[in-house]
Protein backbone atom coordinates (compact mmCIF):
# COMPACT_ATOMS: atom_id res chain seq x y z
CA UNK A 1 0.00 0.00 0.00
CA UNK A 2 1.38 3.64 -0.98
CA UNK A 3 1.26 6.18 1.90
CA UNK A 4 -0.40 9.67 0.56
CA UNK A 5 2.32 12.39 -0.33
CA UNK A 6 3.16 14.46 2.85
CA UNK A 7 1.92 18.38 2.70
CA UNK A 8 5.43 19.31 1.33
CA UNK A 9 5.53 16.36 -1.02
CA UNK A 10 2.18 17.85 -2.81
CA UNK A 11 3.65 21.74 -2.10
CA UNK A 12 6.86 20.34 -4.57
CA UNK A 13 4.61 18.71 -6.96
CA UNK A 14 2.58 21.82 -7.47
CA UNK A 15 5.42 23.84 -7.71
CA UNK A 16 7.09 21.45 -10.45
CA UNK A 17 4.37 21.51 -12.29
CA UNK A 18 3.81 25.17 -13.01
CA UNK A 19 8.14 25.47 -13.40
CA UNK A 20 7.43 22.76 -16.11
CA UNK A 21 5.16 25.38 -17.96
CA UNK A 22 7.94 27.95 -18.35
CA UNK A 23 9.18 27.99 -22.15
CA UNK A 24 12.21 28.51 -23.39
CA UNK A 25 13.70 31.46 -23.53
CA UNK A 26 11.08 32.78 -20.52
CA UNK A 27 12.10 33.14 -16.42
CA UNK A 28 9.67 33.64 -13.73
CA UNK A 29 10.56 34.92 -9.98
CA UNK A 30 10.71 32.64 -6.96
CA UNK A 31 8.05 35.01 -5.66
CA UNK A 32 5.82 34.65 -8.76
CA UNK A 33 5.98 30.98 -8.85
CA UNK A 34 4.86 30.84 -5.07
CA UNK A 35 1.63 33.07 -5.58
CA UNK A 36 0.64 31.31 -8.54
CA UNK A 37 0.93 28.23 -6.78
CA UNK A 38 -0.72 29.50 -3.52
CA UNK A 39 -0.17 29.16 0.19
CA UNK A 40 3.40 29.09 -0.50
CA UNK A 41 6.60 31.54 0.02
CA UNK A 42 9.51 32.63 -2.56
CA UNK A 43 11.66 30.70 0.22
CA UNK A 44 9.68 27.40 0.00
CA UNK A 45 10.23 27.68 -3.64
CA UNK A 46 13.57 27.77 -3.39
CA UNK A 47 13.65 25.01 -0.85
CA UNK A 48 11.65 22.96 -3.73
CA UNK A 49 13.97 24.12 -6.47
CA UNK A 50 17.35 22.83 -4.14
CA UNK A 51 15.62 19.36 -3.27
CA UNK A 52 14.36 18.28 -7.09
CA UNK A 53 15.73 15.28 -7.73
CA UNK A 54 17.79 15.18 -10.80
CA UNK A 55 16.48 14.17 -14.23
CA UNK A 56 13.34 15.60 -12.97
CA UNK A 57 12.50 17.36 -16.42
CA UNK A 58 11.82 20.41 -14.54
CA UNK A 59 13.31 23.58 -16.01
CA UNK A 60 15.01 24.88 -12.42
CA UNK A 61 17.07 27.03 -14.37
CA UNK A 62 14.19 29.43 -15.35
CA UNK A 63 13.63 30.30 -11.99
CA UNK A 64 15.47 33.67 -10.73
CA UNK A 65 15.41 36.12 -7.78
CA UNK A 66 13.33 39.12 -7.74
CA UNK A 67 16.28 41.15 -9.09
CA UNK A 68 16.20 39.05 -12.10
CA UNK A 69 19.20 37.59 -11.01
CA UNK A 70 20.48 34.04 -10.56
CA UNK A 71 20.83 33.08 -6.74
CA UNK A 72 24.33 32.46 -5.34
CA UNK A 73 25.13 28.98 -4.69
CA UNK A 74 26.86 28.45 -1.42
CA UNK A 75 28.55 25.09 -2.80
CA UNK A 76 29.18 24.37 -6.61
CA UNK A 77 29.04 25.91 -9.72
CA UNK A 78 25.22 25.49 -9.66
CA UNK A 79 24.69 29.63 -10.54
CA UNK A 80 27.31 29.28 -13.63
CA UNK A 81 25.57 26.66 -14.63
CA UNK A 82 21.88 28.35 -14.71
CA UNK A 83 23.41 31.27 -16.21
CA UNK A 84 24.62 29.14 -18.41
CA UNK A 85 21.74 26.92 -19.47
CA UNK A 86 19.57 30.16 -19.76
CA UNK A 87 22.20 32.16 -21.78
CA UNK A 88 21.50 29.02 -24.28
CA UNK A 89 17.90 29.63 -24.16
CA UNK A 90 18.86 32.96 -25.69
CA UNK A 91 17.93 34.63 -22.25
CA UNK A 92 20.79 37.89 -22.05
CA UNK A 93 22.00 39.40 -18.76
CA UNK A 94 23.22 42.89 -18.43
CA UNK A 95 26.52 43.98 -16.73
CA UNK A 96 24.91 43.59 -13.52
CA UNK A 97 24.05 39.75 -14.29
CA UNK A 98 20.29 40.78 -14.25
CA UNK A 99 17.54 39.57 -16.87
CA UNK A 100 15.14 41.69 -17.79
CA UNK A 101 11.91 40.50 -16.52
CA UNK A 102 10.07 42.78 -18.84
CA UNK A 103 11.32 41.28 -21.77
CA UNK A 104 12.36 37.54 -20.42
CA UNK A 105 9.30 37.54 -17.90
CA UNK A 106 6.71 34.70 -17.82
CA UNK A 107 3.40 35.67 -17.88
CA UNK A 108 2.02 32.67 -15.85
CA UNK A 109 -0.12 29.66 -17.31
CA UNK A 110 -3.18 32.03 -17.81
CA UNK A 111 -2.83 34.40 -20.67
CA UNK A 112 -5.08 36.45 -19.63
CA UNK A 113 -3.33 36.89 -16.40
CA UNK A 114 -2.05 40.26 -15.94
CA UNK A 115 1.85 41.35 -16.19
CA UNK A 116 3.14 40.16 -13.02
CA UNK A 117 5.97 42.43 -13.03
CA UNK A 118 4.00 45.06 -13.81
CA UNK A 119 4.91 47.13 -11.00
CA UNK A 120 8.41 47.12 -11.32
Amino acid sequence: MTRPPNRSEALYARIYALVKQIPPGRVATYGQIARLVGRCSARQVGYAMAAMPSGSGVPWQRVLNSRGEVSRRSQGQGDRTQRRLLEMEGVRFDDRGRVNLREAGWPGPDADEPDPFGDL
